[in-house]
């Protein structure tokens, strides 16, 4: 794992040279191990390295017959690759795979892109040609961001390097903030700037030096639409253990120590049971953290998978636990710095925790994010079955019953029965056809039109929802609810899941391996029917059949909490003055982004427990640190 940056149609090579130093030396923190440098009369590139493969011969970036690459990432199906270039005459000097992209475009161009499985983000200069192909992995798991000033396009794999170019413009993109407010993250292909964008997962840019034309085309497309109609649910179980076994395999190799997250849910006990059976009888060291709070902490779980897992491998798991406490607010503070942008799904903080524990024994660990989109694991789902019932009712007979209905439930947060039942009643009382939009929203128009400030008011998408409705046009699934798994795939996954673990395991130089969002289990998954996946209320249907063995049967039916944070109770308590003084004494409210009338009310009527809205003051608390860190 690695960071990369570029400066491509430079006009000074000595600036040049400077610049992309300062722009990689921002993320230091991506790649501890090294760094290496090119630049010449019109490219400079820059990487910073942690060695994971090759540990002696992997330095970037690579130059070959005038060809130069730098790579972030892993190409796991680099050695079957570079065994077919052998047997055509290709010779290698080093063992790593950035060197392997090199071959591969010296001998297909552009075209060598679908052979590759991995996570990556990269450039390859073509001096001879005068262009720069640069690429992002299928899901979006390796970021990339850019920007483009008048012939010349300067791109990183964080924000906080390309903030070092002083070419960028910081001009915030109010719609953006809209939208941030909503769904808590910045949705793909944009940032929170206005003339910064994030190569899209699955997209190839070319970039040619004469004249700077740009390029922006798809080399993946992942259908839901082709169901095979004699695949029972026998061999569809069958197939997918094959899959995600050797998905796993795969994420096995590193010349470095590696381990595996172990949460108490479905999806890590899948992914620590298939690594710790592959290398036993090596040892296998699991991760796991939690909290005093009973509601949020998942140790107890966890403890059933490892001695599940230690019995059927002979104890070759060795789990290491650890207990999270609040804290102060100064590591999200330097979180937010890294990533670049306000990012408000909180249980960054946890993950951030969790590989910094984690780092202090391995450098590479496997996870099992990913499952939830593939196999329809999230409560939404089964809220957007249940509102396909209702549908049933006419809209008025839904709007009036459950509007009368939600009022009388007490808003004490989403992990509790009450909580859950008034976001259900929520959905089941609005608009059908933005429902699952609304369900999501954590800032709805309403609530926008108070709580915005002048600095907002010409925001021109309200409601957000047209995020969610560019990306509908090409969604492929049939059915309702596959929809939504789809939607999320192109959404959620990439804005929020990917990004959260990039940003907390780059955060301490800890390499983060997904064997769920590897090409084969991803398309397998789309063609599955779907009451493979969600059966009723049965969610991961397909999952817990093909893993009966792997998972304790006390984890197979246990509701899905996720790694949250007892954010709410937080803001009440460890965090409130902390909170407090950064709500009102940063620039959010005088820059006239927020009014502070309305944020003083909400402010109050969580402190005094008149419901939960800390998801939404921890969306605004985010951005007031970014701001500030945007003054300094």
């Amino acid at each position: 794992m690695c960071a990369i940056s570029g400066i491509l149609n430079h006009h000074s090579k000595d600036e040049a040279s400077r610049i992309i130093r300062s722009m990689t030396t921002a993320q230091a923190h991506r790649g501890p191990d090294d760094e290496g440098f090119f630049v010449d009369d019109t490219v400079a590139l820059g990487h910073r390295r942690l060695a994971v493969i090759d540990l002696e011969t992997g330095q970037q970036p690579i130059t070959r017959s005038g060809i130069t690459a730098i790579l972030n990432g892993e190409i796991y199906n680099y050695m079957d690759l570079r065994r077919e270039l052998e047997t055509i005459g290709h010779t290698f000097e080093t063992r790593s795979d950035t060197e392997v992209l090199l071959h591969l475009y010296e001998q297909m161009g552009s075209e060598f892109l679908p052979l590759l499985s991995g996570m990556f983000a990269f450039a390859i200069y073509d001096r001879r040609k005068k262009r720069v192909l640069m690429a992002r992995d299928r899901l979006g798991k390796k970021p990339f961001v850019y920007f483009l000033h008048q012939d010349s396009l300067i791109f990183s794999s964080e924000l906080c390097g390309l903030k070092k170019h002083p070419n960028m413009n910081r001009e915030l993109d109010i719609n953006a903030v809209s939208d941030y407010l909503s769904l808590q993250y910045v949705p793909e292909p944009g940032t929170i700037y206005r003339k910064v964008r994030k190569l899209p997962p699955g997209y190839l840019l070319d970039f040619h030096l004469d004249g700077g034309a740009v390029s922006l085309r798809p080399y993946w497309h992942l259908s839901f639409a082709f169901k095979p109609q004699d695949l029972s649910f026998e061999d569809a179980v069958k197939g997918l253990r094959e899959r995600v076994e050797k998905a796993v395999a795969r994420r096995l190799v590193s010349d470095v120590p590696l381990g595996v997250f172990l949460s108490g849910g479905i999806d890590s006990a899948v992914i620590a049971g298939t690594a710790a059976k592959q290398l036993a009888p090596g040892r296998c060291s699991a991760f796991t953290v939690g909290f005093t709070n009973p509601r949020y902490d998942e140790r107890s779980s966890a403890k059933i998978t490892a001695e599940h897992i230690n019995q059927l491998t002979g104890g070759n798991l060795v789990h290491h636990e650890e207990v999270i406490s609040p804290g102060s607010l100064e590591q999200l503070s330097g979180l937010i710095c890294q990533i670049g942008q306000p990012f408000a799904d909180a249980s960054i903080l946890p993950t951030s925790m969790l590989c910094k524990f984690a780092k202090q024994h391995i450098t590479v660990a496997v996870s099992g994010d990913g499952a939830d989109e593939l196999f329809c694991g999230y409560d939404r789902y089964i809220a957007m079955r249940i509102l396909r019932s209702a549908g049933v009712l006419p809209q008025f007979i839904r709007q009036r019953l459950f509007g009368v209905l939600t009022p009388l439930l007490p808003d004490s947060g989403e992990r509790t029965l009450t909580g859950r039942l008034r976001r259900l009643f929520r959905l089941l009382a609005g608009d059908s056809g933005s429902a699952y939009f609304d369900l999501l929203n954590r800032c709805p128009a309403s609530l926008k039109r108070t709580l915005f400030g002048e600095a907002l008011q010409n925001a021109v998408k309200w409601n957000s929802g047209n995020v969610f409705r560019r990306v509908e046009e090409n969604l492929t699934a049939i059915n309702r609810e596959e929809r939504c798994s789809e939607l999320d795939i192109f959404t959620y996954l990439p804005g929020d899941v990917l990004a959260k673990v990039d940003t907390a395991s780059m955060s301490c130089g800890l390499e983060v391996r997904s064997p769920f969002l590897d090409k084969e289990v991803v398309e397998f998954a789309a063609s599955l029917p779907m009451e493979y996946k969600l059966c009723g209320m049965n969610r991961k249907r397909i999952l817990k059949a093909a893993f009966s063995d792997v998972i304790p049967h006390e984890l197979q039916d246990l509701p899905k909490r996720g790694f949250g944070v007892p954010v709410a109770k937080w803001l009440r308590t460890d965090w409130n003055k902390q909170a407090e003084d950064i709500l009102f004494g940063s620039t959010l409210c005088p820059s006239g982004y927020i009014n502070k009338k309305q944020l003083e009310h909400i402010w109050s009527c969580h402190c005094k427990g008149r419901g939960d809205w800390s998801y939404l003051l921890w969306s605004l608390l985010v951005f007031a640190i970014f701001l500030e860190n945007e003054r300094e």
